[in-house]
């Protein structure tokens, strides 16, 4: 099985768009850090997308070790991200989730396997588990998913949607 570690920001806009079933479909389990669980439970409060992502079952806290590794990360990047990188490294994550730039950055620095939202989705379209990536990336947009103009035109001609 693998073992695949999630931001917050892929699991809320997955959840708002109403596709947070892909990562289980396609990775069967997510584990996230405990600032993730933070960002999503406790400060999403009883959001929608909150609830939904607390429903999933398939989605498993666990605890960093390396505290000293996340302190220097946090410096660049937010706790989330940073802790994500961390257990990414300490449990050798198959793929690591990340959506900000900065953050993916760092991330392959370590090594990491990394997607995010858009990569999620565009394997659902190839895997016809959606008819149009440019209506997901609409509702994503929606959703305050940013998203430049460049990447929208290169993932769509990826998909063959241009």
């Amino acid at each position: 099985m693998q073992k695949v570690v999630s931001n917050s920001s892929i699991l809320i806009h997955l959840a708002k768009i109403d596709r947070l079933y892909l990562l289980k479909k396609f990775y069967n389990k997510i584990i996230i850090p405990e600032a993730v669980y933070k960002e999503c439970f406790i400060e999403g409060n009883n959001r929608e997308d909150a609830v939904l992502i607390k429903k999933s079952k398939w989605i498993e806290v666990d605890k960093i070790k390396d505290t000293r590794l996340a302190r220097l990360l946090y410096t660049d990047l937010d706790k989330g991200e940073a802790e994500v990188i961390v257990l990414s490294i300490e449990i050798g994550a198959d793929f690591t989730l990340l959506d900000d730039y900065e953050a993916r950055q760092k991330a392959r620095l370590y090594g990491l396997k990394i997607t995010g939202t858009l990569g999620v989705l565009l394997k659902a379209k190839y895997k016809r588990e959606i008819k149009s990536l440019k209506d997901e990336i609409i509702k994503l947009k929606q959703t305050g998913f940013r998203i430049s103009e460049q990447l929208e035109y290169t993932i769509l001609q990826e998909a063959g949607e241009i």
